[in-house]
């Protein structure tokens, strides 16, 4: 079912919850950035968030994702947007990244960083940071410590390691950065780009599939998925943290 689950996300302008204007305050914390900054994507997808990033700096972007159909696509993206000299494009595991260090003034990484835990992200990647640079993830966080039993029930099953917002920062104090800043992405980042495109493709998709069992199940977990947010999305969402090393 994981290639039906691609098939959605490749068809998505974003692959997770994010909006050109929350990547865009996130970037304007960053100050003393040379006038060239070398900064790396984790997890880029298909690059909404790096083409933006290449609009906002003069910088070089290393783009990297596991998946291959999403960097074909942002490499088309790029050649499109006559970026070839500013933006690479590379399959790569964020687990296992062999960059020199002290390579990057800025790692910048959107929904992804769960993949391998948020705490491991933030000590392994700190090596490939310049003294100084920057770590910019948006990172799924619970807003509020009350919760009702739908959805915390929901998030035991889904990202038992989600933590309150506020948890967040003594992590990466502890982890060797300095948190400059942070903010919620606001719920209609979870709907423009992403699930209002998700709900058109999974009904295109469940009659393409019908009587497949397996994929009508995963259609339903992404359903729940949109309606556990319509319901509860004033107690979590993605929060946007800005730290330095």
């Amino acid at each position: 079912m994981e290639g039906l689950a691609f098939q959605i996300y490749e068809s998505l302008p974003r692959q997770g919850p994010g909006d050109n204007a929350s990547t865009k305050k996130a970037f304007q914390k960053l100050v003393d950035l040379p006038k060239n900054p070398e900064i790396l994507d984790i997890g880029s997808g298909t690059g909404t968030q790096t083409l933006e990033l290449a609009k906002l700096s003069l910088g070089n972007i290393t783009a990297l994702d596991s998946h291959t159909p999403f960097i074909d696509i942002l490499k088309y993206r790029v050649r499109e947007s006559n970026l070839k000299k500013r933006i690479r494009c590379i399959v790569g595991d964020m687990t296992s990244m062999d960059f020199a260090e002290w390579k990057f003034d800025v790692i910048w990484s959107e929904g992804a960083a769960y993949n391998m835990g948020f705490e491991n992200a933030l000590k392994s990647w700190k090596t490939f940071l310049k003294p100084g640079g920057y770590l910019v993830v948006s990172e799924l966080v619970w807003f509020k410590e009350e919760l009702p039993d739908e959805i915390r029930e929901y998030f035991l099953k889904e990202y038992p390691d989600m933590k309150h917002f506020e948890h967040i920062y003594s992590m990466v104090e502890s982890a060797g950065y300095r948190m400059i800043d942070y903010f919620p992405l606001p719920s209609s980042s979870w709907w423009t780009d992403y699930y209002t495109s998700a709900e058109k493709k999974i009904v295109e998709m469940r009659h393409k599939y019908q009587g497949n069992k397996e994929a009508q199940s995963l259609f339903d977990s992404f359903h729940l998925e949109m309606d556990m947010h319509r319901k509860y999305s004033e107690y979590y969402g993605y929060g946007f943290y800005i730290m330095r090393k």
